[in-house]
């Protein structure tokens, strides 16, 4: 019986880090259609997008405060009141 490819394409887009070396170009080529899995000791280790899913992952998207001043409960009459308890004694 043969030995195994170890560096033989796989099916689902999970590449050991040795047949991610070997056939970087082939991962990149792949990456540009659906993500790629890159594993290390059998354990995920990293994946591969293409530079415009990250572009996309990665924009911002508004400033905290435009996120903050979009929310639904904004004007929603809810009463937040801070505690004004003493601080805790911690011994140090």
């Amino acid at each position: 019986m043969p030995a195994p490819d170890k560096t033989a394409a796989p099916a689902a887009g999970a590449w050991t880090l040795a047949s991610a070396k070997a056939r970087l170009s082939e991962v990149v080529e792949r990456a540009q259609a659906s993500p790629q899995l890159i594993t290390r000791n059998g354990k995920p280790a990293a994946v591969i997008v293409s530079a415009e899913e990250w572009a996309k992952k990665t924009l911002r998207k508004g400033t905290l405060a435009e996120f903050l001043l979009a929310s639904p409960l904004r004007g929603a009459g809810l009463d937040l009141e801070r505690q004004r308890d003493a601080p805790r004694d911690i011994a140090l």
